[in-house]
């Protein structure tokens, strides 16, 4: 849809819908909002310029609703149940139907506020509320789990998903990918051999995370991003504030901000409820299996569109730092990271990797220069993938000759990469191959360890793998 046509539409939806609304200011859509888009609009309302916020499905697609993402409708429904309970959130004026010919989408309130979780983590502006954050988290995800879902008619609309069905869920959506990723089925596994039992079942938010709420220099104003809520054993949201994904390179464990101590104690004096840490500790190696999963995802997304992106194949790389946060929790011990390859050579001139790098100088400098907004933000992403691929062309060979020997030797075998590791896979999920094995260990150490200095050498979870005894 061209961006008039869109606009225009859009603007009849504001001045039938919106009391006072007169015409449609301005539209921007923001960077933030990997998987559903998010805008800034400015109305004139009453006279007087005012600011809302809408978020619509990828593309503008209409989605039919799905036990893993109930739908816009739903997302708005939630957010009246969770001010109604006393949790920061947006007030929803108005749910987009099909009629409006916009795909899914839905206008509300415009909230003041740093969601951008580097900032909350990294900023001066929040030094003062950051000690005070984890507290507050748990006081809200208590507020949350507190919701009575008959009386509020949530049970009738959200489905509920116990443990083993979600790593089922989870397990089955990466098997569809067919793309051999051993450390994934591993920690699937260990989930499916650990599984909790003693839990009642709530709301459970299950993207609560530093990035998903916005806070000023005061309090948390809003909860954002219900799309994936479900009816489960709400845990899931503790452990997935603490998965170090969603650190931002601090060593604090709640969101990069915090101690589970704090967070917990917030829980437990909103809800009356003790919290087991090991209950939550099953719950973050799923969130670092369940992450990996979808980062997966985004990249199918790109080869299927709608929204073919440059940030989406870009999220993918992010697996690996999933997948090393899970060995870090499960079989901590030494890797062998291989050396990067030499790249003076007198046969090219330039080399592959200067070509490269002069693309991702030109993305970082020029672009980024010249641009703003989310075409600045696209900008830094597609620099970064760039460096990807130079690290790749740097350590990519002797990783997977050194991948290739440890499967070798481990089965006596003279298959190739993908043969191999597909054998593992299959040993893997059927139960065939004992988790405790320490060749095994090392082998998925290692290969994962030298994956992430590829995608990502500054990830706080490789430097843990490099310091583990």
């Amino acid at each position: 849809m061209e961006k008039a046509e869109f606009e225009r539409r859009l603007e009849q939806v504001l001045t039938r819908e919106i009391d006072g609304c007169s015409a449609l200011v301005s539209v921007e859509r923001l960077s933030g909002g990997a998987s559903q888009e998010t805008y800034r609009l400015t109305a004139l309302v009453n006279g007087a310029e005012q600011l809302l916020a809408m978020r619509r499905s990828p593309g503008g697609e209409f989605l039919e609703p799905l036990p893993t993402r109930p739908g816009i409708a739903v997302e708005a429904l939630l957010l009246k149940c969770a001010r109604d309970a006393g949790v920061p959130a947006p007030e929803v004026y108005y749910v987009l139907t099909r009629e409006d010919d916009l795909g899914d989408a839905v206008i509300m309130e415009w909230l003041e506020g740093e969601a951008l979780g580097a900032r909350i983590v990294r900023s001066d502006q929040f030094a003062e509320i950051r000690p005070r954050l984890a507290y507050e988290c748990g006081q809200i995800l208590a507020k949350i789990h507190s919701i009575n879902l008959p009386q509020a008619g949530l049970d009738k609309v959200l489905s509920e998903v116990s443990p083993d069905a979600f790593i089922d869920q989870m397990w089955d959506r990466y098997k569809l990918l067919e793309t051999p990723q051993p450390m994934i089925d591993y920690a699937a596994r260990w989930l499916k051999e650990n599984l909790p039992t003693d839990f009642e079942l709530a709301l459970v938010h299950n993207d609560f995370r530093c990035g998903n709420f916005m806070i000023t220099s005061e309090k948390i104003t809003a909860i954002l991003d219900w799309e994936t809520a479900h009816i489960g054993d709400p845990m899931r949201d503790l452990a997935w504030m603490c998965c170090n994904s969603w650190r931002f390179g601090s060593d604090l464990p709640v969101g990069g901000f915090g101690s589970y101590e704090d967070m917990f104690r917030g829980y437990e004096d909103e809800s009356g409820k003790k919290v087991d840490p090991n209950h939550v500790k099953f719950w973050e190696v799923f969130g670092s299996f369940w992450w990996a999963v979808g980062t997966l995802g985004f990249v199918e997304q790109y080869r299927v569109g709608p929204d073919q992106t440059v940030e989406r194949p870009a999220i993918g790389r992010r697996t690996s730092e999933c997948q090393i946060d899970c060995v870090n929790l499960l079989i901590p011990g030494a890797v062998d990271l291989v050396a990067e390859a030499s790249a003076d050579s007198s046969l090219d001139m330039p080399r592959a990797d200067e070509l490269l790098i002069s693309v991702r100088d030109f993305l970082r400098v020029d672009v980024m220069g010249e641009s703003s907004g989310r075409t600045n933000f696209l900008a830094r992403v597609a620099s970064n993938s760039v460096d990807i691929v130079i690290r790749e062309l740097a350590l990519g060979p002797a990783h997977r000759e050194g991948e290739l020997s440890r499967l070798q030797e481990f089965y006596n075998s003279s298959e190739g990469l993908e043969d191999l590791r597909w054998n593992l896979i299959h040993k893997l999920r059927d139960g065939n191959q004992s988790l405790d094995d320490d060749a095994l260990k090392f082998h998925l150490r290692t290969t994962v360890a030298n994956q992430v200095a590829i995608d990502q050498p500054k990830y706080t979870g490789l430097r843990t793998a490099i310091t583990a005894k």
